[in-house]
C-alpha cells in the first residue's frame, strides 16, 4: 500500500510527470476496483453503480484538467504511475479479501516496516540519502505520515469491513476536491469554473456510486 503507491506515484513526479497526469492515473483505481470485485469478488453493481464510477472519473478530470501536462509524460514515469495504481488496487482487495478483520494499529506497523524494508535501501543506493531540513519539508512528511498513510488509510480499512469494495474505493474520487478546497483555504488560489464544475460531478459520482438504493453488495 505504502511502498508501491506512494512510492510509485512520487517517483513519476519525480521524473517529471505533472502532479495532474498521476492524479488522474491514480484516480483510476475505484474503476478498476469496480471491475475486479463484480468479476471475482461477486459485487454486483446495478447500471446506476457503475455510471458512478465513470461520472467520478470524468469529475476528477475535470479538476485536474490545468494540472495536465502530457508532454512531460515518459515511459519511465507512466510506468512508476501504473505500478503505483496496481499496488493500491491490490492491497485493498488484498485487506477486503484476506485480513478483513485485522488489528488496524497492528496493520499500520507491519505496513510500515515493510515501507523502510523496501525504499530505505533504494533511497540510500539511487539518492545517497541526501536531503536539506527545512520546517516545510517536517510539515509534509508529518502530513503524509499521520493524515496520510496513518488515518486516512485506517479510515479505508475500517469503511472495507462495512462496505463493499467498490463503494468504499470510491470515495478516493473526493482527495482532488479536498486538494482544491486546502489551496483555497490555505494558499487563497481560488478554482476556476471548470474546476468547480468537476467538483461537483466528482461528488454527484460518489454519491451515486455510495448511495444508490438499488445497488447492494452480497459483503455488506
Amino acid at each position: 500500500m505504502h511502498a508501491v503507491q506512494l512510492g510509485g506515484s512520487h517517483y513519476a513526479q519525480y521524473l517529471g510527470m505533472s502532479a495532474g497526469v498521476a492524479a488522474l492515473i491514480i484516480s483510476c483505481q475505484p474503476l478498476l476496483t469496480a471491475a475486479v470485485a463484480s468479476r471475482f469478488l461477486n459485487e454486483r453493481l446495478a447500471p446506476g453503480q457503475w455510471a458512478g464510477v465513470f461520472i467520478g472519473l470524468a469529475g476528477v478530470t475535470l479538476v485536474v484538467w490545468h494540472k495536465i501536462d502530457l508532454r512531460e509524460v515518459t515511459a519511465g514515469s507512466l510506468a512508476g504511475t501504473l505500478v503505483a495504481l496496481a499496488g493500491v488496487t491490490s492491497a485493498t482487495l488484498y485487506q477486503k479479501v484476506f485480513s478483513p478483520r485485522s488489528d488496524l494499529k497492528a496493520a499500520a506497523v507491519i505496513q510500515f516496516a515493510a515501507s523502510l524494508a523496501v525504499l530505505a535501501p533504494l533511497a540510500l543506493a539511487v539518492e545517497g540519502f541526501k536531503f536539506t531540513w527545512a520546517w516545510e519539508m517536517a510539515a509534509a512528511i508529518a502530513f503524509l505520515v499521520i493524515f496520510a498513510s496513518i488515518l486516512g488509510v485506517m479510515v479505508l480499512y475500517w469503511l472495507l469491513r462495512h462496505g463493499g469494495a467498490a463503494r468504499v474505493t470510491s470515495m478516493m474520487y473526493l482527495p482532488p476536491v479536498f486538494a482544491v478546497a486546502l489551496e483555497l483555504a490555505l494558499f487563497g488560489v481560488a478554482p476556476g469554473w471548470l474546476t468547480v464544475l468537476g467538483m461537483a460531478v466528482a461528488c454527484g459520482g460518489v454519491a451515486m456510486t455510495v448511495w444508490s438504493p438499488r445497488w447492494r453488495s452480497s459483503t455488506s
